[in-house]
């Protein structure tokens, strides 16, 4: 008797991955987190669920943690670096629709300048040290690394897109990327968006005495703020906390003898608000602070 054939399924090939999701999957391997834009290069839509902020807080951007939907909800919160999570269905779907990749430069520790217009550029040419740059369509991404809060408009043709912002990735650029320097964080402070405060400063008096300060030099000085800021931006739980005691551990060293100046308060309260404090509560920390020191 004829023993019937086997008929052997050969596996076909594997489903292509959409360009975006491999050039997404390629940036979260490197620490990047990654998120679709759709049509007009703006994020996707809320999922159901969230719809009309029936979440909370999250649309309303003031927390600064990833986003936990099953979907590509709540723009910049919605980056991440798990492939899991990037290739699984819904994303996928979101991928296939999409026209760009978007990142979050203040989750991977960078801070984006986009500069809109020739003019922009000619002015940073001359104001803020040279980085990695990425031409986009009328100008450039000028990437430091280093977070700081995200502010649009601090000068004319220029954002600032770092925490709890996107960016459209547009290729990796040239040039070194360079230390995240004080004078784009003073662009924050001093010419901030209407739509965006800065970090509120809080002036420092003189300390007791007024004669010269044993702490006023570069390598003393800036070294303790950049920890303070590190300490800050590090915090993963306990933030309120951990912003208070910094703030006595800075003041214990220098705010008695007057050599902290207002862009000082105001790199420490950046680094705060990167970790989502309030402007409010950075004070009331200062303040109290300097209370239990008696300053």
């Amino acid at each position: 008797m004829t023993q019937p054939t086997t008929i052997r399924r050969v596996p076909g090939p594997r489903p292509r991955l959409p360009e975006p999701l491999r050039t997404a999957l390629t940036l979260a391997a490197t620490g990047v987190p990654v998120l679709p834009l759709r049509q007009g290069k703006v994020p996707f839509g809320n999922c159901t669920a969230c719809a009309g902020g029936a979440c909370g807080g999250r649309p309303n951007m003031k927390s600064a943690g990833p986003c936990r939907c099953p979907g590509v909800c709540h723009a910049w919160a919605a980056a991440t670096t798990a492939p899991a999570v990037l290739a699984s269905p819904s994303w996928t779907a979101a991928w296939r629709r999409a026209v760009c990749v978007a990142y979050h430069p203040g989750g991977a520790g960078l801070t984006v300048v986009d500069l809109d217009d020739a003019a922009a550029i000619a002015w940073a040419r001359t104001a803020l040290p040279a980085t990695r740059a990425v031409k986009t369509t009328r100008g450039e991404h000028w990437i430091y690394r280093g977070a700081m809060t995200s502010h649009n408009a601090v000068r004319p043709g220029i954002d600032i897109k770092s925490a709890m912002s996107y960016a459209r990735y547009l290729g990796p650029g040239t040039g070194t990327m360079t230390a995240l320097p004080d004078a784009v964080r003073a662009l924050a402070v001093q010419e901030p968006s209407p739509a965006r405060p800065a970090p509120q400063a809080v002036a420092v008096p003189a300390g007791v005495g007024g004669g010269a300060c044993r702490h006023r030099t570069p390598a003393y000085l800036d070294r303790g703020i950049a920890m303070a800021e590190q300490r800050i931006t590090e915090a993963r739980s306990a933030v309120h906390a951990t912003v208070y005691r910094t703030f006595l551990a800075v003041l214990s060293t220098h705010g008695r003898c007057g050599c902290l100046t207002d862009a000082h308060v105001a790199r420490l309260f950046t680094a705060a608000q990167t970790r989502g404090e309030t402007p409010r509560h950075c004070t009331d920390a200062w303040t109290n602070a300097r209370t239990r020191l008696g300053l």
